[in-house]
């Protein structure tokens, strides 16, 4: 069934147009029709010019005519490129402003972790990076010259009525049967195949891997210089052959396209030229008419179509994701009750359970676990054991899918969600890295100089930099940090946040990249800079963890065991095995470091 007119994302780019500028849009659909007329127009002014000749009459009206016709057809050519680029820039800003409060307005992140989301994702990022096709500047005005050369062979097939009724349908018929014949079969058409797109991510990755710093140390390194090359240069044959196979797919739809093209024009002419050698039509209207059977071939079929399929693409997926993101990154629902002071007594995760989206794996399943407010928790576990989702259930970055989480007795999911995480710091394995100020990167919403200045000292990061030092070199008088120092700037960010009013302190791995030395003295730092706050911390070493007040280990999305360091280890079980595991990776009383697992703590 064909798809309805509305729903297709040609459709799609040109209703988005007005949004993205309309004063702009005006004027460059007005310059299409003034130059899809002007070349039939010129046709006319010819014919005219010549009778007149012939006749023996006034030559000035003719001539000004065709003398306005022309001028306008060489100024309005680079009006129209100017207008296109701008309206081009325009229609990029308006993309990103909508992909940007698509991907932020959702409460929750599911939809930046859906898969299936992913590849519209891409395409709505990269659309103006050159990556899936030309940017928007170049793209409209490539696409205005596309809809001129159409309107052109219109107007020209119109002018034609008046030779014969039959001529514009034959002729014009012909050049519009080349957009059917061809279309399907174009080599820019099949780059929306998943084939392609598969080709073109692996393509793009590899590509990515020769060129961006990160992956330069260990191509060299490992010697996989020939292998990126290699694996370069096959993903891009695979996507030659793959247009080559739809090149060779329409060689049939081009012969019949020609083969209609020919005898159109073969009777249209052949007319002409017989009612011209007849005297049935004067050499005026034959000069006219011969001008427009010619114009009618700018109908054909051109770079118009995948210009258009480009241009469209990141369109429709931008405007896809506008209820996409919202329905994926939706909460189960949004509350209204306030969280001022909360938590004064307890956490509480009650048979949580959950899995991510479109998956049916169980990152927890039947987990229970109370945090006293005002102590600290480490969280200990393998890898998957769900440590890491614990973490943002909490941020109520997602929901669970059954049990419920509750503060103070009251669920999590009834708290305003933006006052619940104004109680609520956090430094993820991830965190970010602004590429602002030191003060902004510790306080991105602002605070004082001694708020800034006590968080940073509290993370051992008070000598890293002035605060108005930009964190990164693509900027005059920025520095470049080490992965270490970059941590001790985001936990002085949740520090910060704890002076400013946080109640709850949420680590993910939060000194990863610091030494095993200058992580036990800033886990120190940590619990005497949060004594009386609630804090989480999920960490694998166990010379750091045996600091908080109580220690959970989980595993399977339970909690299997719970207690203090000394507790456990008596207990003898899971986190004893644990311990004793990474303790013998060394030589059972000190660390990587030389830091006695006895004397921590």
């Amino acid at each position: 069934m064909k798809e309805p007119l509305r729903e297709r994302q040609e459709w799609k780019f040109f209703a988005a147009l007005p949004q993205a500028d309309l004063p702009l849009t005006l004027a460059w659909w007005c310059l299409v029709v003034l130059r899809s007329v002007l070349p039939a127009v010129f046709a006319v002014a010819t014919g005219v010019i010549v009778g007149a000749v012939e006749d023996g009459t006034s030559l000035t009206a003719p001539l000004a005519l065709m003398g306005v016709a022309f001028v306008l057809l060489q100024v309005s050519a680079p009006l129209h490129q100017a207008v296109g680029e701008s309206l081009g820039n325009r229609m990029s800003a308006w993309l990103y402003d909508d992909l940007t409060d698509s991907c932020v307005a959702p409460p929750g992140i599911g939809h930046l972790e859906d898969p299936e989301l992913i590849a519209d994702v891409t395409v709505a990022r990269e659309f103006d990076a050159g990556v899936s096709g030309p940017p928007m500047e170049v793209n409209v005005p490539f696409i205005a010259v596309g809809l001129v050369d159409l309107g052109s062979g219109l107007a020209s097939a119109v002018v034609l009525l008046g030779f014969a009724w039959w001529a514009p349908p034959v002729l014009g018929g012909a050049w519009l049967s080349t957009h059917w014949l061809l279309r399907e079969s174009a080599v820019w058409k099949d780059r929306n195949t998943t084939a392609v797109r598969e080709a073109s991510t692996h393509a793009d990755y590899a590509f990515r891997l020769a060129v961006d710093p990160p992956a330069a140390k260990e191509l060299r390194v490992f010697g996989l210089s020939d292998w990126a090359l290699d694996r370069f240069g096959g993903r891009r044959r695979e996507l030659f052959d793959l247009q080559q196979e739809a090149t060779r797919l329409r060689e049939r739809s081009l012969a019949l396209s020609v083969a209609l093209v020919v005898a159109a024009n073969l009777a249209v002419f052949g007319a002409l030229a017989h009612a011209t050698a007849s005297g049935a039509l004067d050499l005026d209207r034959t000069i006219v008419f011969a001008q427009v059977a010619v114009g009618t071939s700018l109908i054909a079929f051109g770079g118009l179509n995948w210009a258009l399929d480009g241009a469209a693409a990141p369109v429709a997926a931008v405007l896809r994701l506008r209820e996409a993101t919202r329905r994926a990154g939706a909460l189960s629902r949004v509350g209204t009750l306030p969280a001022a002071g909360l938590p004064a007594h307890a956490i509480r995760f009650r048979d949580v359970g959950f899995a991510y989206p479109r998956t049916d794996r169980q990152v927890l399943d039947g987990l229970d676990l109370t945090i006293p407010a005002g102590t600290s928790l480490a969280i200990v576990g393998q890898n998957g054991a769900g440590k890491t989702t614990l973490a943002k259930l909490l941020c109520r970055l997602y929901d669970p899918t059954s049990g419920v989480v509750e503060v103070d007795g009251v669920d999590l999911r009834d708290l305003d969600v933006v006052a619940w995480r104004a109680r609520v710091a956090a430094v993820f394995q991830d965190f970010t890295r602004f590429e602002l100020s030191l003060r902004e990167n510790v306080a991105p919403r602002g605070a004082s100089d001694a708020d800034v200045l006590a968080a940073l000292t509290a993370a051992g990061a008070e000598h890293l930099a002035a605060l108005d030092t930009p964190l990164s070199t693509q900027y005059d008088g920025g520095v470049d940090l080490s992965g270490g120092e970059w941590q001790r700037v985001a936990l002085a960010r949740a520090l910060c946040g704890v002076r400013l009013g946080a109640g709850v302190v949420l680590l993910d791995e939060p000194t990863a990249q610091l030494d095993v030395r200058g992580e036990a003295r800033i886990f120190q730092r940590l619990l005497e800079a949060t004594r009386g706050v609630t804090t989480i911390v999920v960490s694998h070493r166990f010379s750091t963890v045996r600091l908080a007040d109580r220690i959970c280990v989980v595993e399977g999305g339970r909690v299997v065991e719970l207690g203090s360091h000394d507790e456990l280890m008596a207990r003898g079980g899971r986190y004893r095995t644990m311990f004793d595991l990474q303790a013998q990776r060394f030589d059972l009383t000190t660390d990587e470091e030389g830091m006695s697992y006895d004397v921590l703590g």
